[in-house]
């Protein structure tokens, strides 16, 4: 069946296309864009990782552990940033959500592929509440996001209809950096399905 691998290949290319464009935004910024910027294409490229069909790679039981490793220290470096609020509290749901994911696609029974997850092989695939819980964040961003990337109707005095200006996202063009962020939150989405 194509199916399956033909979306895992595309999640794939994707989310590295979309760490790469981060990596570059990462590049040209400085301070606060640039730790935004580093930390979403930690996200993105671990995403494409996560995603790479089972076929083409037989991920080993600890790289599981490695990943929920490395997602919990980022959250944990999301941790202070995410108490003043803003954009910081999605990195932590997000690196908390690849937590989540990397415990949940580990093998039950110490098999050895991880790609288990993906289906039945895995160790129940996770908790449906919390399942559930993420799933409905990561659809609501969607839309969030989404309805900011659309263009806002000018009035007659020219300004913005609505009379508040489109916040600015940082490192590169505002509206790139914007679309990569729905992007990444879309395969989120499309991960969570999953599990």
């Amino acid at each position: 069946m194509h199916g399956p691998a033909l979306s895992s290949w595309l999640l794939m290319v994707l989310c590295a296309a979309t760490g790469a464009y981060c990596l570059l935004r990462a590049h040209s910024a400085s301070g606060e864009e640039r730790r935004t910027a580093l930390s979403e294409a930690l996200m993105g490229l671990g995403m494409a990782v996560m995603a790479v069909p089972a076929s083409v790679l037989a991920t080993p039981v600890w790289a599981w552990a490695v990943y929920a490793v490395l997602f919990g220290c980022a959250a944990l470096r999301a941790l202070r940033p995410a108490a003043r609020g803003g954009h910081h509290a999605h990195h932590l749901v997000g690196s908390l959500a690849m937590v989540y994911m990397a415990v949940a696609m580990t093998p039950a029974g110490g098999s050895s592929t991880g790609h288990a997850g993906h289906g039945a092989g895995a160790m129940g695939g996770g908790l449906p509440v919390l399942t559930g819980l993420l799933l409905l964040y990561y659809a609501l961003y969607v839309l969030r996001a989404a309805g900011r990337l659309i263009p806002v109707a000018s009035t007659a005095a020219g300004g913005p209809a609505s009379g508040v200006a489109p916040p600015a996202v940082g490192g590169g063009l505002p509206e790139l950096a914007l679309a990569c962020r729905l992007t990444m939150a879309m395969a989120m989405f499309a991960m969570l399905l999953t599990v």
